[in-house]
């Protein structure tokens, strides 16, 4: 049985399992956006702001294999080998770009194959947690999810986790073999999770993470002018961040800046309190490429904000109020969503 328990003495979380035990700060780093999706990065800032995480107490680093098709394990593996004991490390494989195109590959050869090069890239024996990036409709979760534990029984990795998969999906998989944790979008304005997942994984002693909880920079109040933004940033695709969508949502933001200016912070910090609030077991992955965003981020989680003042920020966001999918329909169809 998997247990998911906060820490008593440190404010960290622990993550059990029959295997041995991860232990994470109650907030991860997303770096994603290091190598892609959000403007181009800048090499040596992201060096300075993976050495500052870790520096101010980050101890949970996430990545992917599609990350920069390569890159963003590159950069941890090449900017962090001194300090590899000092982080979980988190990286995921399943989708690949394939003559430029993205598509859920995986089968059982290309889960391994993966993995294979995730090692070499990240220069590390072992990867802490591995994730399926998605779930491929084509092949059985038993049959990936199988393919993962011939590598756990190899010592290459330690921890086998999921990514927005559904309720149905989690449970066949965790029958194949334990699921240590399930990562999906979640936040203020993305409360899909809610609906079984959260219940499935409690059910199950399985770890929750939360990634994107600041909407993609969204719900922080820095994005009131889509032409600011480059071309190819991925936002320029996703419908909530478009058109009268925006207008829209925008006026939802305006409140969220009245609560949090009543608490003394920042609307990144109220963002971040309210997911961390949701669950003492909850570990949130905010992106960052930036410095100052780690340290204040991570202000976050020593924040004491009442329940009501964190209700109303979620009444704001709830699920009728908010217009667009998260995702283009070409994303979202790939998305293992839960029945009605």
């Amino acid at each position: 049985m998997l247990i998911f328990e906060a820490s008593t003495t440190s404010g960290n979380l622990i993550w059990k399992h029959v295997t041995g035990e991860l232990q994470v700060s109650a907030l991860g780093l997303g770096c994603m956006s290091m190598s892609q999706s959000y403007g181009e990065a800048n090499r040596q800032e992201s060096e300075r702001t993976l050495h500052r995480a870790l520096d101010i107490g980050y101890t949970f680093l996430d990545t992917a294999s599609l990350y920069g098709l390569g890159h963003n394990e590159s950069l941890i593996g090449e900017v962090l080998p001194a300090r590899r004991n000092e982080f979980i490390l988190a990286s995921k494989c399943g989708i690949v770009n394939r003559d430029g195109k993205r598509t859920v590959d995986c089968t059982p050869e290309n889960v391994k194959k993966t993995c294979e090069e995730s090692l070499r890239r990240l220069n590390t024996d072992v990867i802490d947690l591995y994730y399926l990036h998605r779930r491929d409709f084509n092949v059985p979760i038993e049959e990936s999810v199988g393919a993962l534990a011939d590598f756990v029984s190899a010592g290459k990795i330690r921890h086998i986790g999921l990514s927005e998969c559904s309720s149905t999906t989690i449970r066949k998989a965790h029958s194949e073999h334990p699921i240590c944790a399930v990562q999906s979008e979640y936040s203020l304005w993305t409360r899909e999770p809610e609906h079984k997942v959260f219940d499935c994984c409690k059910e199950l002693g399985i770890g929750f993470v939360p990634f994107s909880p600041l909407g993609r920079a969204f719900l922080t109040g820095v994005i009131t002018d889509m032409s600011t933004l480059g071309e190819d940033d991925m936002r320029q695709t996703m419908p909530r961040f478009l058109g009268d969508n925006f207008q829209h949502n925008l006026k939802l933001i305006e409140q969220l800046k009245e609560i949090a200016a009543a608490n003394s912070c920042t609307m990144a910090q109220l963002a971040l309190a309210w997911v961390l609030a949701r669950d003492p077991n909850f570990v949130p992955i905010p992106g960052t490429k930036h410095v100052n965003n780690v340290e204040e981020n991570a202000a976050a989680a020593e924040l004491s904000i009442s329940a009501n003042e964190l209700a109303k920020a979620g009444e704001i966001f709830k699920v009728e109020s908010v217009l667009g999918d998260r995702y283009a329909k070409s994303h979202m169809i790939s998305l293992d969503l839960e029945e009605a």
